[in-house]
C-alpha cells in the first residue's frame, strides 16, 4: 500500500452522520447513537497496516482512559477487502477480540463515510467537541514504526485540553500511514452487507 499524509478537516465542521455494522456485536450503529456530550473520537483504521499495528495497544490503553471520563471512541475500516482479504468484517471482529478493544469497530463496505470525513489513510483521526464540531484532526503521535514506542501524545495533549473545556491547538499535524485501499464500481443497493 502506499504511504500517504491525510488532508487535515477544517476545524469547526460538523461530524458527518452514519450508520455502520458493528463486526464484534453484527449490530447497525450510527453515529447518533454512539456520540459523547464530551468529546467523540473517530479513528479509521484497518487490520493490516504496520502503523496501525504500532499504535494498537497505546490505542486501547487511551481509549479505556477517556471512555472512563466520558469520551467515545469510534474505529471504522473503510478498506476494499479485495485488494487486503486481512481486512475483512470476520478478521476486524477477530482483531477487535484479540487487542480488547473498548470502542466499536465498524465497517465500511460502501467507503461512503470515509469519504464524508475525508479520511485517506490509516490510522487517520478526527476528534469532535459536545457540539460534533472538529476540535482536532491528524495524528496520533510523532512516532513511526521500529523506531520509537507510539505514546499517543498528540491525541491525548487535544483530549486534555477538551476536558479543560477549551480548544486544543489548531496547529495540528497530518495523520501518517498506508493509503486507504480505495475500490471501484460498488453497487450501492447491495444488501450484503458483510
Amino acid at each position: 500500500m502506499a504511504f500517504v499524509l491525510s488532508s487535515i478537516m477544517e476545524l469547526g465542521k460538523r461530524a458527518p452522520e452514519f450508520k455502520l455494522p458493528d463486526t464484534v456485536s453484527g449490530e447497525l450503529l450510527s453515529l447518533e447513537q454512539l456520540k459523547s456530550d464530551k468529546a467523540t473520537i473517530i479513528i479509521f483504521i484497518c487490520n493490516h497496516c504496520l502503523f496501525v499495528k504500532h499504535i494498537n495497544s497505546k490505542l486501547v490503553e487511551i481509549a479505556n482512559k477517556y471512555q472512563a471520563l466520558g469520551m467515545q471512541f469510534i474505529a471504522i475500516s473503510s478498506n476494499d477487502v479485495k485488494q487486503h482479504p486481512e481486512d475483512t468484517p470476520f478478521i476486524m471482529a477477530q482483531v477487535a477480540k484479540y487487542h480488547k478493544y473498548p470502542f466499536p469497530y465498524l465497517y465500511d463496505k460502501y467507503q461512503d463515510v470515509a469519504l464524508d470525513y475525508g479520511a485517506e489513510s490509516n490510522p487517520d483521526l478526527f476528534v469532535f467537541d459536545h457540539n460534533l464540531e472538529c476540535a482536532y484532526t491528524g495524528r496520533f503521535d510523532m512516532t513511526r514504526p521500529n523506531i520509537q514506542p507510539a505514546t499517543g501524545a498528540d491525541l491525548i495533549s487535544a483530549l486534555d485540553t477538551l476536558l479543560l473545556g477549551e480548544k486544543p491547538n489548531p496547529n495540528q499535524y497530518p495523520s501518517m500511514g498506508t493509503s486507504i485501499a480505495w475500490k471501484h464500481g460498488v453497487h450501492r443497493n447491495d444488501d450484503n452487507i458483510f
